[in-house]
Order: structure tokens, then C-alpha cells, then sequence
């Protein structure tokens, strides 16, 4: 009579299943980063995480199935960098530079990560969308609690917004300005401590009382 259990070490159904869908997330991914969206195919990406392509299909109805949710997922592991990595910080502004360079080191991982991005609002703006949504919406609930400890000015939520944006887009055009023709990002000392002297003159400081 069949328990259900597998035997010791054995992988289920279920772990297999996903394990082939993140060989083909990263794979999809580091096609897009070679080659661009446009050339991204179906047989490149199942070539580079060897399978067949018939397999691509049972996870996926279409190569734009795929791009629609690839932006996301690599978020996904870059918040989670991010969070591991700046998850000892007790203030906001240590929070600010360990989250900070943490984006960094995150790209010096995936260094594809930015070719990926920059297009998707061409190629996949649905992922764009959605990758945009997930990392503001985490972003605004920190300032705001950074707001309601005291950490910071006391902005209105209509003022943090804007905000957000344009802390992420200090990132990204760091990010452009700092990866040479091989991909690889070197971030100087000096845009770090720029970066953290602004939010710290011009942030991270109690409003006026009375």
C-alpha cells in the first residue's frame, strides 16, 4: 500500500518541478543579460540550463510568459540580499548603507541584472510594473517606520513616495555610471559617503517641535 513518502534524500515531485523552474529563470536570465530580450529564444535558454525544449513548455506557455515574471523573481532574490545583509543594522542610516551597498554587492553577483531591468520597460513592461511595485511598496513601509521612530523628518506619506523614487533611481544611475564594458560595478568610497552625508543633512533628522 503507497504511504505517500519518499524514500530518504529522495527529491519529491514538487522540489523537482521547482528546481527545473529556477534552472530556467536563471538561465532565461543570463541569456536576456547576454543577448537582450530580443534574441533571448526559447533554445538558447533551454540550451543553457540543458534541457530539452519540449520541458520549457511545461512550465511556460510562451517566451513572453517567461520575460513577465523573470524581473520579479530576480527582485525577489535582491531584496532578500538586501535584507540578510542589512538585517543588523539598528539605525535608520546604518540600515541606508548596509541596504546600499548591498545592492551593489547584489550586482556584482548578477551582473546581468541591470541589462535586465533597463529593458523590461520595452520588452516586458508588465514585469516592470510589477518589479517596480514590489520594491517601492517595501521601501515606503521603512521610511515610514523610520518616520514614526523619529529617524527621520516627518514627511507625509505624499512627500515619501516621491521619495522612494528617487532614492531607487540614485541606485540605478550609480549603477550605470559605476559597471565598466565587462559588467563588472565598482562603486568608490566617495558615492557611498555622498549618498549617506545627504540623507544625513537632509533626512535623518527630527522635524522642528511646536
Amino acid at each position: 500500500m503507497a504511504t505517500g513518502r519518499t524514500a530518504a534524500g529522495k527529491k519529491t515531485r514538487v522540489q523537482r518541478s521547482e528546481e527545473v523552474r529556477d534552472a530556467l529563470f536563471q538561465a532565461a536570465a543570463e541569456v536576456v543579460g547576454e543577448y537582450g530580450y530580443i534574441d533571448a529564444s526559447i533554445t538558447r535558454i533551454t540550451q543553457r540550463a540543458n534541457l530539452a525544449q519540449g520541458t520549457f513548455y511545461n512550465y511556460f506557455a510562451s517566451r513572453q510568459e517567461i520575460f513577465d515574471e523573470l524581473l520579479p523573481v530576480l527582485g525577489a532574490k535582491m531584496l532578500a540580499h538586501i535584507r540578510q545583509q542589512a538585517g543588523g543594522a539598528k539605525t535608520f542610516l546604518e540600515k541606508e548603507e548596509l541596504s546600499f551597498r548591498a545592492f551593489f554587492s547584489f550586482l556584482k553577483r548578477m551582473p546581468y541584472f541591470l541589462r535586465i531591468l533597463n529593458e523590461a520597460e520595452i520588452f516586458a513592461p508588465k514585469a516592470h510594473r510589477q518589479h517596480f511595485r514590489n520594491i517601492t511598496a517595501g521601501y515606503l513601509r521603512f521610511l515610514q517606520n523610520a518616520r514614526k521612530n523619529g529617524e527621520i523628518a516627518a514627511l507625509t506619506d505624499e512627500a515619501l513616495e516621491p521619495l522612494v523614487y528617487m532614492l531607487i533611481a540614485s541606485r540605478g544611475y550609480l549603477a550605470l555610471r559605476y559597471t565598466d564594458e565587462n559588467g563588472v560595478v565598482n562603486l568608490p568610497e566617495e558615492a557611498v559617503a555622498v549618498y549617506l552625508q545627504l540623507l544625513g543633512d537632509g533626512l535623518a533628522r527630527r522635524a522642528p517641535v511646536g
